[in-house]
């Protein structure tokens, strides 16, 4: 089984909000939540969050340090195993903390990496 899921939000860790910008409710949960659960306990199964990877014509990143407060985490880091965008693909599945940020980092609107690395490493004292 592959499930293919959008998000508004995804951290550096990989955790993921697909229902709220911050404490602002956007939509439910939906089948996220049962599909990322069915591949989990599926045999060779996959998580793929697909999103954008900016937001408000550009002005606005989908990727942050840690998700906004109020975000609700909808699919938790160790249930995804793939992030995709238009700049690429992250595979998190195993990965390190610093493993996982780098590569979420590298799939990024570029107009967002540097300061999302600078976060990785101040913030989240992360070696990016």
């Amino acid at each position: 089984m592959t499930s293919i899921i959008s998000a508004i939000q995804i951290d550096l860790s990989g955790q993921v909000c697909a229902d709220s910008m911050g404490h602002k409710i956007y939509s439910c949960v939906g089948g996220q939540v049962d599909f990322v659960a069915g591949v989990t306990f599926s045999k060779h199964g996959n998580s793929i969050i697909a999103l954008p990877s900016i937001a408000k014509k550009g002005s606005l990143s989908r990727f942050v340090p840690a998700l906004e407060r109020g975000a609700g985490v909808v699919t938790t880091r160790a249930q995804v195993d793939y992030a995709v965008t238009e700049w690429g693909i992250a595979e998190l599945r195993g990965r390190s903390r610093a493993e996982r940020a780098r590569d979420l980092i590298n799939i990024a609107h570029p107009d967002f990496r540097e300061e999302l690395k600078r976060e990785a490493r101040d913030s989240l004292r992360l070696a990016v």
